[in-house]
């Protein structure tokens, strides 16, 4: 493929510009699986080579060790890249293996402090509150996230799974830069009313899962063909019969892919990419990926234009997806749509 880098784009209103896709950069040490930490870091330097410059982790994330595995590249290269992660799902205090959202002010403070160290910066690009946690007005976790904003511990401010009605109420208090939420051809709830409150507060849509978790890209048919202890053997969509029903709607995906001369992963990719053109917003969407070509593969995804039939060809997949987006459904935004 070509080396030239991809397009840019901006994070809200007066954040940085950065590579119109990013890299999620959850599974190098969580959550799909045993990963080789060599080929994980080749992959970040392929990606910023690229033009890939917005990198997303979490502090929920390997309870903090995929923040610790990317610190020394995001030091090696902290003037060329933004920095993204999050805080919000805690460790349950009775049973460390779940998690529940807190965004209470004293844990946002513990959260930021943790993150700085592990990340060995002095300030945070992006900083997401993860999950919201409905005990606790939105103004209020906002409020606090803005105070580090003014302390120069983070730069700008974002939301995951957020509702239109909570974004809107959220960046009244201060400018959200990016909404992180699920968005894909499998995922489009979010399009009803979460994208055009963005679009109309000049924010950012980051799509996270853009792939479907892989499923999008047909690398795997069912759960049982996923590693012992990948996450995605839980989830609702890729078991049963919901995954059997799911694979038979990559059909048309296939179709446009071959006309392309694409992967199925390129045509999903392209699909969520064109959503800006779409939805007249700027979309940053952040596939991840442990390897150097497949990162290649994903940017090159930038440059294809599908057109008004094939859009229409792939219209109907998301409406007839089997199956929610996780096993417990109180982990994401009541009421998306």
């Amino acid at each position: 493929m070509s080396d030239s880098r991809i397009a840019t784009a901006r994070l809200g209103a007066n954040g940085p510009e950065v590579g119109v896709q990013g890299l999620g950069c959850m599974g190098m040490s969580f959550a799909y699986g045993p990963s080789d930490a060599d080929e994980s870091r080749a992959t970040l330097e392929r990606a910023l080579e690229l033009g890939v410059t917005l990198f997303d982790t979490a502090d929920a994330y390997g309870a903090g060790e995929n923040e610790k595995f990317l610190s020394p590249f995001f030091r090696a290269h902290r003037d060329e890249l933004a920095i993204a992660t999050k805080f919000g799902l805690a460790i349950h205090p009775d049973d460390p293996t779940k998690r529940i959202i807190r965004n209470d002010t004293p844990y946002i403070r513990q959260c930021i402090e943790a993150s700085l160290k592990r990340l060995n910066v002095e300030a945070i690009d992006l900083y997401y509150m993860h999950r919201r946690d409905v005990t606790v007005p939105i103004e209020e976790t906002v409020g606090v996230m803005a105070e580090l904003v003014r302390e120069g511990k983070v730069k700008h401010l974002g939301l995951s799974e957020v509702t239109a009605r909570e974004l809107r109420d959220a960046h009244a208090v201060h400018p959200i830069a990016a909404v992180q939420s699920e968005w894909s051809l499998f995922s489009r709830d979010i399009e009803a009313n979460v994208v055009p409150a963005a679009r109309d507060l000049g924010v950012t849509l980051v799509p996270y899962s853009p792939l479907g978790r892989g499923f999008l890209t047909g690398s795997f048919a069912k759960a049982e063909d996923l590693t012992t202890g990948d996450f995605r053997r839980q989830q609702p969509r890729y078991t049963g019969e919901n995954a059997a029903a799911n694979a038979a709607l990559l059909d048309p995906i296939r179709k446009v892919a071959e006309s392309h001369g694409a992967t199925l992963g390129q045509i999903a990719l392209a699909w969520v990419q064109q959503r800006a053109s779409v939805h007249d917003l700027p979309i940053v969407p952040i596939p991840g990926t442990r390897r150097p070509g497949r990162v290649e593969e994903n940017a090159a995804a930038t440059r294809i234009v599908l057109t008004k039939d094939e859009l229409a060809l792939l219209e109907p997949i998301a409406g007839n997806v089997s199956g929610d987006r996780y096993a417990d459904m109180s982990f994401a935004s009541a009421g998306r749509e």
